[in-house]
């Protein structure tokens, strides 16, 4: 088998992006103090030099720390069996979103399920037999999401995790949730629980009969639990206009929640691959956390600000809310800061 890869478009694409940049970037007034990262005319032509399109079979040597901008059912027939470690999707949920020059369009829970199938099937091959596979969805496409995880993998347990944005409704409870669905390939695979504990605040401070306190622990920062992670996450805060990590698009997920995946479920040094890569959160996040990665992306705007944000990462590590090798609840930023001076000394 051999590799053949390619920039992803040629220079006669720069009209469409131009159309992208005004949509984007130019008709869009921003506060002073918004930290949306944006892309720049010249960084649009840099770093779209470093997106890769496959045009033969690729091998494993091929296969690392890229973005592949590329339709994931032509991209997929070209990748090698059995390279991926740990596989994180954050497909389109079944409601219509348009994607920057791209839309998705609702469909019945039938075709939709169809849809999930088409690239699912394809990527089995793909993973090694011990890798582990979560799959995002809204309480909509769940039911669609856990039948066809079910039939490739044992599936481990649904997480819960709860998000602080969004409108009200009149007449219907607010959606502020969504569903990850963990399953694994076999009964061989890595989860290291000691890696995503949480450490929250002690309201309650009980101590034993000799006064010495009961499961939790006092510095200077305040009176502390460390706690085992559940599959109810109500300590993720969705990128907003204030956040270094956030960008335009319009489903990108937290830095955090992908780091809790990736610590539990990885090693460093193994393979990442995020299909439907949008913003290139998975691809960050393993990048800071020392795994390599593999993502692919249909949107060339998407796929370059992916690259700029994977630049960006050489010299900001940080992941925000994971700090001294602990998750931290929302809303102890300070803590955190001391924590990581702590762990730097």
């Amino acid at each position: 088998m051999h590799s053949a890869v390619r920039y992803c478009y040629p220079d006669t694409c720069y009209a469409a992006v131009n159309v992208n940049e005004r949509r984007m970037n130019g008709d869009k007034q921003r506060a002073p103090n918004n930290r949306t990262l944006t892309l720049s005319a010249d960084d649009r032509h840099n770093y779209r030099q470093k997106l890769v399109k496959f045009t033969q079979d690729v091998s494993c040597q091929t296969l690392q720390n890229i973005t592949v901008c590329q339709d994931v059912i032509e991209a997929l027939p070209l990748l090698p069996d059995s390279f991926v470690d740990l596989l994180i999707v954050d497909p389109p949920y079944n409601r219509s979103k348009v994607f920057n020059q791209s839309t998705f369009n609702r469909r019945s829970p039938a075709a939709y399920e169809n849809w999930l199938e088409s690239w699912m099937a394809q990527i089995v091959r793909l993973l090694k037999p011990n890798a582990s596979a979560y799959i995002c969805c809204d309480w909509q496409s769940s039911p669609a999401v856990y039948y066809v995880l079910a039939k490739y993998f044992t599936v481990r347990n649904r997480i819960t995790w709860e998000r602080e944005k969004g409108r009200g409704a009149k007449r219907n409870w607010k959606n502020s949730s969504e569903d990850i669905w963990f399953g694994t390939r076999s009964e061989n695979y890595w989860f290291d629980v000691d890696a995503v504990k949480l450490k929250r605040r002690v309201l309650a401070p009980y101590r034993d009969r000799n006064g010495h306190p009961k499961d939790w622990q006092t510095n200077e920062q305040g009176k502390f639990r460390i706690t085992h992670p559940s599959n109810l996450w109500t300590d993720i805060s969705i990128p907003f206009w204030s956040m270094p990590e956030n960008t335009d698009h319009p489903t990108q997920k937290p830095e955090k929640l992908i780091a809790k995946i990736i610590l539990a479920s990885s090693q460093p040094g193994d393979i990442v691959f995020d299909p439907f890569l949008g913003s290139g959160t998975t691809s960050v996040v393993a990048k800071k956390l020392n795994r390599r990665y593999v993502g692919i992306e249909m949107d060339e705007e998407y796929a370059c600000i992916a690259e700029k944000r994977l630049d960006l990462a050489t010299h900001q590590p940080d992941i925000q809310g994971y700090a001294g090798g602990y998750f931290w609840e929302r809303n102890s930023l300070s803590s955190q800061q001391q924590a990581r001076r702590e762990q730097d000394r």
